[in-house]
C-alpha cells in the first residue's frame, strides 16, 4: 500500500507485534553444503499450517538488488529466486499449503499506480545511464582509473510485468522448482503446493486473500489454522487484519537503512556514481583473495503478529457507554478502513492527513469522540454508511486549518534547527587541513580503505612544495572562502543568509495562509473553488474509491473498470452531503488481456516488449494514442522534497480508444504471443506421499474432461474444482530444466493439475467475523508491554515465539576470559565489548598475552565449561585430615543460581590432583600471582585443570568430580506433530 511509513509508525507505537525470526543456517561438511531439514519441529517455537508467498516481494529484490551486485543473466536471476524460496520455507515450514502467487493483470484502479512507477523506472534509468556515461568520460579524461565497462544489457525491471517474456520464463522456472523440491527435500513432502502465476489475473496478495475468504465459507474449513504471509507491502497488515483469522503472522525481510551500495562505475563502496573519482581499488586481504567479498550482511527476517496487534487494538479501541453493543471485529474493521485515508496504492492521500504527524492517531481520537453520535459503526463487511463517516470527516476538516498551520511551523522549526547544526560545523571545522598523504586520520584507522599510501614520498613532497610557491600570497585582511582558499581581489558579496541551505521547490498553494482552499483547487485542478459542481464530482469520485477499495480488501474487486480520474484529493471539509451519494458499481466487468494492461502502463522506452506492431502504436506520430506515451512529464512535489515523493502528471489511458486502436493489430500476434495474451489459472502440486496423488492421478489415467470437486478429507478441508492440465506435471516422465545450470529430474514422482477456488454468486457477501470454533490464541501482552509502549522508550523485541526462551549470553566472567584471551589489534579494540570489573576487584585485569600462550583452545575449554557449570549442577568433593587423624569429605553443591557470581578469588580457587581430589593453590604461589598479575599463569586454573590444559580422565573412564555411573539425562522431545510415517 502506498504509505511508505507505516510500518515504522505501527512498529514503534506497537512494538511487541515484532519478532525476530530464528533461522537455521545450512551447514558444510568437507566442502559440501548440508542443507536444513525443514521436517523436523520449527525453531520458533511455533508450527505454521499455511504459507502464503507474494512473489513480486521476491522477485524484485532478486533481480535487481540495491545492497549487491546485480545476477549477469537471467538464469542467475532464476537460481536467486529458488534460493530466497529456499531461505523462507526452511524458516517458516509450512506443514500443510504453500500458495504462490505472482501479480496477474490488476484492475484498472491499480493500473494508474503502476503507470506511474514505470513512466518514472524508464525516465529514472535512461538519466542514470547518460549521467553514468559522463562522469567515466570525465574520470578517464583526467587520467582515472576504472575497470573495463561490462558489455550486458541493462535489466529494465519493467519486464516484470504480466504479459512479458520474462513473466512466461519464470512460470516455467518456478513449475520446475517445486516439481523438484516434491521430489527431493524431505520438508515438502506431504505439503500441497499452489502456484498463481502471471497468466491468472488480480494481484498477488490479493489472489491470496481470495483464496483464503473462499476456503473460509467451506463447512470443511479449519478455523483455527496458522497462516503466515510473507511480503514487505504494508496493505498486508490491513488484509491480514480483514481476514479475521485469530492466528495470522506476517514474515517480512526487516529493512535496515543506509546499506552501503557499491558505485556503478568503480564498483566500490563508499560513494555514488556523481562522487566517483577513479582511484584504483584498494587490495583486500593478503593476496586480494577478498575482493570479491562484500561489506554487506545478509538480510534477516522478522515475524509481524497479527493476534498481538489485535490485542493492541482492542485495549486502544474499547468504549464505554456506548449505544449499542460493543464488538471488538467491527472496530478492528473501522480502524483498518480510516488508515486509507492516510494513502493507499487506489487514492492519494487527504493534504491533511500525513502519516508522519500522527494522523492515523488523530482519526481514531475523532472516531472515538463521534462514535457516540452515530449510533454503530462505520463499516459491515466490507460496505461502508457513509452518513456515519460523513461526520467523521466534517470533524476533521473543522481542524484542517490548524493541521496546516503545524506543519508549517515544524517545517521551519526543522530548517532553522539544520542551519545552527551547519553553522556549527562550519564554526567547528580547521581553518586549513592537509590532503593527499597528509590528511588526518583517526587513531588506528591508518590502515583503512580510505588511507592513502604515497608509492613515491619524494616526488609526493616536491608537488606540494610547488603548489605552495605557486598559489597567491595572502594579505591579513584576505577573506577565504568555505573551502579555505582566499576569495576575489575586493571580496565577494554576501550571500543571502539561507543560501546554504538546499533549495527548496516553490509552493504556489501555501497552505497555511489565508485562502488556501482556492489557491489549491486553481493550481491542482485548474478550476474556480467557487466552482461548486466540478468540487462536487471530486468528492464523489473520492467517495467512490473509498467503497471501491474497502470492498476490495473485503469481498474481490468489485468493478475491474473504475479508477478515481483525478491526480489529486480533496479536503475533508468538502465531505458534506456525501451520505447520498452512490457507492454502486457496475457489474460483469472483465480484466485487461496482458498485453492489452502492457499498452496501459508502459512507456516507449519499455516497448521491446510488445509485438513490433504494437510497439509502433507508441512510437509512430500518426498513431491515434500517441498522447497516450509522453517522451517526458513533470513531476509536481506537492509540498514534498523529493522526486519520488510527488505526484507524475500522466495522461489517463482511456479504455474506449485503446481497444479500438488494438483491433487492427491484433492479427499480427504469433501463436506464442496469443497464448501469452490468454488469461490462466492456478496449478496445484503434490507429491507421491501426498494423499491426493493417487486421486490426481486417476484423473489424468480416466481423462476426465468435466471439473472434478477435490475431496476436502484428503487435503485438509480444502474445497475447489480439478481440470487436467495440457502442460501437467506427471510421474515417470522427465521434468526438463529450464535453467541451463540446473540438471532434469529424469525420476519425477510429483504430479500437477489445473485448481480453481469455490464459486459463489456475484452478489454474495463474505461475513467479517471470526468463524465459530476459532480458539483466540493466549494473551500475550503484559503490563510492562503497554508502559514500555506509552514511554516512548526503545525496546527490543523477543526472539522466537516463546516468551520463556533464554536468549544466549555471556555473564561478567565470560566477559573477563575475553579480555584475557582475545588478541590486541582489532579495530575496535579489545576492551570495546568487555564489562567493567567489579568493584571489589584487586589487580590486573586486562594484562598482556604470554608470546605462544594458546588462546582459542583454551576459550572453548572455559567457555564450554562454564556453560556445563550453569546448566547442570556440579559437586565437587574435597578431602583433608581433621584434628583426629581421620580423613573428611566436604560436598560442594555449585547451584545455577550461584553462577552469577562468576569464578572465585584465586585465594579460593582450587586444582584439581589425581590422587587426593582437590588441595588448595601453595601459599607462595598465591603470592608470586598476586605480586605479578601481568605475567601469571591462567587464573582459572578450577576450570580447566593444572597447567591451563582441560582436566583428564581417570583410568575408569569417567571424569573427576562427577558420579561415576553418568547423569540421568531427560530424553529428547518428540520430533513434532507432523511424522512422516
Amino acid at each position: 500500500m502506498g504509505v511508505p511509513a507505516f510500518f515504522r509508525w505501527l512498529s514503534r507505537k506497537y512494538p511487541s507485534i515484532i519478532v525476530n525470526c530464528v533461522e537455521e543456517k545450512p551447514k558444510e561438511c568437507n566442502g559440501v553444503k548440508i542443507p536444513v531439514d525443514a521436517s523436523k519441529p520449527n525453531p520458533n517455537d511455533v508450527e505454521f499450517d499455511n504459507l502464503y508467498l507474494d512473489m513480486n516481494g521476491i522477485i524484485h529484490p532478486c533481480t535487481h538488488p540495491e545492497d549487491k551486485p546485480a545476477p549477469k543473466n537471467e538464469d542467475e536471476m532464476m537460481v536467486a529466486i529458488f534460493e530466497y524460496i529456499d531461505r523462507l520455507f526452511n524458516i517458516v515450514r509450512p506443514r500443510r499449503l504453500l500458495y504462490m502467487a505472482i501479480d496477474g493483470v490488476a484492475p484498472r484502479a491499480k493500473m494508474n499506480q503502476q503507470r506511474s512507477r514505470r513512466f518514472r523506472a524508464s525516465k529514472e534509468g535512461m538519466e542514470a545511464a547518460v549521467e553514468k556515461q559522463r562522469v567515466r568520460e570525465e574520470i578517464l579524461s583526467k587520467g582515472g582509473f576504472l575497470p573495463p565497462e561490462e558489455i550486458k544489457e541493462r535489466f529494465d525491471s519493467n519486464c516484470i510485468t504480466p504479459g512479458t517474456e520474462f513473466m512466461d520464463n519464470l512460470a516455467k522456472c518456478l513449475r520446475y522448482y517445486i516439481a523438484d523440491r516434491l521430489n527431493n527435500d524431505p520438508g515438502w513432502k506431504n505439503l500441497t503446493v499452489i502456484l498463481s502465476d502471471a497468466s491468472a489475473p488480480g494481484e498477488g496478495e490479493h489472489k491470496i486473500m481470495d483464496y483464503i475468504r473462499r476456503q473460509r465459507a467451506q463447512p470443511n474449513h479449519d478455523p483455527n489454522t496458522h497462516h503466515c504471509l510473507c511480503g514487505a507491502d504494508a496493505d498486508l497488515i490491513m488484509l491480514g487484519l480483514a481476514t479475521h483469522e485469530p492466528n495470522f503472522t506476517i514474515i517480512r525481510e526487516e529493512f535496515k537503512p543506509n546499506k552501503p551500495k557499491p558505485c556503478g562505475l568503480c564498483n566500490q563502496f563508499g560513494h555514488e556514481v556523481k562522487d566517483c573519482e577513479g582511484l584504483p581499488r584498494e587490495k583486500k586481504g593478503k593476496h586480494d583473495e577478498l575482493a570479491d567479498s562484500l561489506p554487506c550482511a545478509e538480510g534477516e527476517f522478522i515475524f509481524l503478529r497479527l493476534n498481538v496487534l489485535r490485542e493492541y487494538l482492542e485495549r486502544e479501541l474499547t468504549m464505554a457507554s456506548l449505544p449499542f453493543t460493543f464488538d471488538v471485529e467491527r472496530s478492528i474493521d473501522d480502524w483498518v478502513f480510516m488508515c486509507f485515508f492516510v494513502g493507499n496504492d487506489f487514492l492519494p492521500h487527504l493534504p491533511s492527513l500525513e502519516i508522519r504527524e500522527g494522523a492515523i492517531d488523530r482519526l481514531v481520537n475523532i472516531y472515538k469522540n463521534v462514535v457516540h453520535k452515530t449510533g454503530g459503526y462505520l463499516t459491515e463487511s466490507g460496505y461502508v454508511n457513509l452518513q456515519r463517516v460523513q461526520m467523521i470527516m466534517l470533524a476533521v476538516g473543522e481542524v484542517e486549518d490548524s493541521i496546516f498551520k503545524k506543519r508549517k511551523d515544524d517545517e521551519d522549526s526543522f530548517r532553522r534547527r539544520q542551519k545552527e547544526k551547519r553553522k556549527r560545523m562550519k564554526r567547528d571545522q580547521p581553518a586549513f587541513s592537509p590532503g593527499g598523504i597528509l590528511t588526518p586520520h583517526a587513531l588506528g584507522s591508518r590502515n583503512s580503505p580510505g588511507s592513502q599510501v604515497a608509492s613515491n614520498p619524494r616526488q609526493a613532497a616536491y608537488e606540494m612544495r610547488m603548489q605552495n610557491n605557486s598559489s597567491p600570497s595572502v594579505s591579513p585582511n584576505t577573506s577565504f572562502t568555505s573551502d579555505g582558499s582566499p576569495s576575489p581581489i575586493g571580496g565577494i558579496k554576501r550571500k543571502a543568509e539561507d543560501s546554504d541551505s538546499e533549495p527548496e521547490p516553490e509552493d504556489n498553494v501555501r497552505l497555511w495562509e489565508a485562502g488556501w482552499k482556492q489557491r489549491y483547487y486553481k493550481n491542482k485542478f485548474d478550476v474556480d473553488a467557487a466552482d461548486e459542481k466540478f468540487r462536487r464530482k471530486v468528492v464523489q469520485s473520492y467517495v467512490e474509491g473509498l467503497c471501491w477499495v474497502l470492498r476490495y480488501y473485503y469481498q474481490g474487486c468489485a468493478s475491474w473498470k473504475w479508477y478515481y480520474p483525478f491526480h489529486y484529493a480533496p479536503f475533508a471539509s468538502d465531505f458534506e452531503g456525501i451520505a447520498d451519494m452512490p457507492s454502486d458499481f457496475e457489474k460483469g466487468t472483465k480484466p485487461f488481456k496482458p498485453l492489452e494492461q502492457l499498452m496501459g502502463v508502459f512507456p516507449a522506452a519499455s516497448g521491446n516488449f510488445l509485438p513490433p506492431s504494437w510497439r509502433k502504436l507508441m512510437s509512430d506520430p500518426d498513431s491515434s494514442i500517441i498522447d497516450f506515451y509522453p517522451e517526458d512529464f513533470a513531476i509536481d512535489l506537492n509540498g514534498k522534497k523529493y522526486a519520488w515523493q510527488g505526484v507524475a502528471l500522466l495522461p489517463f489511458v482511456d479504455e474506449r480508444r485503446l481497444r479500438a486502436a488494438l483491433e487492427e493489430v491484433y492479427p499480427d500476434l504469433t501463436p506464442e504471443e496469443t497464448k501469452r495474451n490468454s488469461l490462466g489459472g492456478d496449478v496445484l502440486f503434490v507429491g507421491k506421499h501426498h494423499p491426493l496423488h493417487d486421486f490426481i492421478l486417476e484423473l489424468y489415467q480416466t481423462g476426465s474432461t468435466e471439473p472434478v470437486d477435490v475431496p476436502p478429507e484428503l487435503c485438509h478441508g480444502m474445497q475447489g474444482k480439478f481440470s487436467l492440465d495440457e502442460e501437467a506435471v506427471l510421474p515417470d516422465q522427465i521434468v526438463c530444466s529450464p535453467v541451463p545450470m540446473l540438471r532434469d529430474l529424469a525420476q519425477n514422482t510429483a504430479i500437477s493439475i489445473n485448481f480453481k477456488d469455490p464459486q459463489f454468486a456475484e452478489d454474495y457477501i463474505f461475513k467479517a467475523v471470526m468463524l465459530p470454533g476459532a480458539r483466540k490464541p493466549a494473551p500475550v501482552l503484559k503490563p510492562s508491554d503497554w508502559e514500555k509502549s506509552s514511554n516512548g522508550r526503545q525496546w527490543k523485541p523477543q526472539l522466537g515465539f516463546s516468551r520463556d526462551r533464554r536468549p544466549v549470553h555471556l555473564d561478567q566472567a565470560a566477559f573477563r576470559t575475553l579480555g584475557h584471551v582475545m588478541p590486541r589489534g582489532s579495530g575496535a579494540g579489545v576492551y570495546g565489548n568487555a564489562a567493567p570489573p567489579p568493584a571489589t576487584y584487586q589487580g590486573n585485569l586486562y594484562r598482556p598475552l604470554l608470546r605462544g600462550q594458546a588462546q582459542i583452545p583454551k576459550l572453548m575449554s572455559i567457555l564450554c565449561t562454564e556453560v556445563v557449570r550453569k546448566c547442570y549442577p556440579l559437586k565437587i568433593v574435597t578431602s583433608h585430615l581433621n584434628c583426629s587423624g581421620q580423613r573428611e569429605e566436604r560436598v560442594k553443591d555449585m547451584r545455577p543460581q550461584d553462577s552469577w557470581r562468576g569464578p572465585p578469588p584465586l585465594f579460593q580457587q582450587q586444582r584439581f590432583d589425581r590422587g587426593v581430589g582437590a588441595e588448595p593453590l601453595l601459599p607462595w604461589n598465591r603470592m608470586l600471582q598476586t605480586q605479578n598479575a601481568a605475567f601469571q599463569p591462567n587464573q582459572y586454573q578450577m576450570l580447566a585443570g593444572p597447567g591451563g590444559y582441560p582436566p583428564r580422565r581417570d583410568d575408569r573412564g569417567g571424569r573427576q568430580g562427577y558420579p561415576r555411573e553418568g547423569r540421568k539425562y531427560p530424553l529428547p522431545p518428540p520430533s513434532g506433530r507432523y511424522s512422516w510415517n
